[in-house]
């Protein structure tokens, strides 16, 4: 699999530093791409079709190929123009990062090698810059967290630490069966992560309590606790809250100081569901959207979202060190903790989580933080944040256009709404799902939809990109209304 020779080697290099420079060149010129166009029919078949290679192939050739037939096809995050979902950009320190981890092929399960204490730093940078770091009482002055393919096994796993932390029990060993339903509380604005993992942690559905929101999206605190006292009137066990700092539909933030001090008061876990919004700590001017996060019992969030880092690279912060280890901590005769050796200090990160295999993630992450700082990532955050505000003032300005959520953060929700005659609801949903779809196609703009709570369909901009400036937002919006008159035309 290694080059053969040392002639041979040399050519691998040279061929190397060609993909480099030719990938470098794509990040410097991104601006000038497309920022997403279709597979054509015949690459895919192509693609699909192939059969499962048997003799060896140059890798230039190979090369060939996948210029020609993915890399212009991807999903286009990496566009100053894409502000579709939430999704970070990469970085080329990152990309490098990547490179070297790979080639170093480190496994940060077990031991206290290098990568390890890599993780570990990065791990404490980040609790020190969401105020985790000393929070709470002397005994969880020092937390614990762990790297994630993203938010979503990042919730799940916090998740499972509350339910560890608050069965009263010992859930790991002895099951559910035959005990009072452990139930969680979330807002019918929560992501469907929560869902899922209450299918994966035997908790099942009917044990997520969904609670009404206000206006701006946040749950509500007094049905809140009515559902708590009713479910503990039929002898369920409430035993976790998850709090949303950033929903997904359009940034709303729940009051997390208030719902820390009903957690207190009713023994509750309160996870944090930060996904996006808790990287607002870095930026002064805006962290106090974010007051009470720090207080949390877990928090867990994307680092591939508002930190530009490349998928996956998600976090869990928990505040509580022991019970962390406690909800995944495993012993086996074959990874022996030793004082010496490969395995000194145990398992570390295996037994943080489920996966007893992993990368070296952790080196994007702490090359991207040491050549660029957290000021930097705050202050790109905040351009973010002033941008989300001049779309909303360019669409309250426009009298074809409608806000269609209150901009909490740095989602922008708004509609086509054509100049003249009524329309009803079903006629605009199909224009603007139209214009959506319109605007990706054309390859000049990346964006979203969404169904509100309202049932109304928004288009949905999602500015999570340190590569956009104020004329690209000019220029969407300018876009949005000539193909919004003209889908009017056609379709209303």
């Amino acid at each position: 699999m290694d080059p053969p020779s040392e002639a041979a080697w040399e050519d691998f290099s040279a061929e190397a530093h060609r993909i480099l420079d030719d990938t470098i060149a794509q990040m410097q010129h991104v601006r000038e791409q497309a920022v997403w166009q279709p597979m054509p029919a015949a690459i895919q078949a192509a693609i699909a079709e192939a059969p499962a290679p048997i003799a060896e192939r140059s890798l230039g050739a190979v090369y060939a190929e996948l210029a020609s037939r993915v890399l212009p096809y991807t999903s286009a995050n990496r566009h100053p123009r894409a502000w579709g979902w939430v999704r970070g950009q990469g970085t080329p320190v990152a990309m490098l990062a990547d490179m070297i981890a790979s080639a170093a092929n480190a496994h940060v399960g077990a031991g206290f090698t290098a990568p390890v204490h890599i993780e570990e730093t990065v791990l404490r940078w980040l609790a020190e810059a969401l105020g985790m770091q000393g929070a709470g009482a002397a005994e969880h002055a020092q937390p614990s967290g762990i790297l994630t393919s993203g938010a979503t096994m990042a919730n799940l796993l916090g998740l499972a630490v509350a339910r560890a932390a608050k069965a009263g029990y010992d859930v790991r060993q002895e099951g559910l069966s035959g005990r009072p339903r452990m139930l969680v509380y979330a807002s019918t604005e929560t992501h469907g992560w929560a869902a899922k993992a209450m299918e994966l942690l035997g908790l099942g559905r009917r044990s997520l309590r969904s609670v009404a929101v206000d206006a701006a999206g946040r749950v509500q605190i007094e049905p809140l606790l009515r559902q708590i006292a009713a479910d503990r009137a039929q002898g369920e066990q409430p035993f976790a809250l998850i709090a949303n700092a950033g929903t997904v539909n359009f940034g709303a933030v729940d009051d997390l100081r208030a719902l820390r001090a009903l957690c207190d008061e009713q023994d509750l876990w309160m996870h944090v569901d930060g996904a996006f919004g808790a990287l607002l700590k870095l930026a002064p001017r805006y962290a106090s959207l974010m007051d009470g996060l720090e207080r949390a019992d877990s928090v867990a969030f994307d680092l591939h979202k508002w930190m530009s880092l490349p998928f996956e690279t998600g976090c869990l912060l928990v505040r509580d060190r022991a019970a962390h280890h406690a909800a995944f901590a495993a012993e086996a005769a074959y990874m022996e903790w030793s004082t010496r050796g490969v395995l000194s200090g145990g398992l570390s990160f295996a037994n943080r989580g489920i996966e007893s295999s992993r990368g070296f993630k952790a080196l994007r992450v702490w090359m991207q933080l040491s050549v660029h700082g957290l000021r930097k990532h705050g202050a790109l955050i905040a351009q973010n944040m002033e941008q989300a505000e001049h779309l909303e003032q360019r669409v309250l300005q426009h009298p074809e256009l409608a806000m269609l959520a209150p901009r909490a953060m740095n989602i922008v929700c708004f509609r086509y709404v054509p100049a003249g005659h009524a329309r009803t609801a079903a006629q605009l949903d199909a224009c603007n799902r139209e214009v959506v779809l319109r605007v990706q196609e054309s390859g000049r703009f990346l964006i979203s939809g969404t169904t509100l709570a309202s049932g109304d369909y928004a288009i949905r901009v999602s500015i999570t990109n340190h590569r956009s400036r104020l004329e690209d937002f000019d220029a969407l919006v300018e876009w949005i209304v000539e193909e919004g008159r003209g889908q009017s035309a056609r379709l209303l």
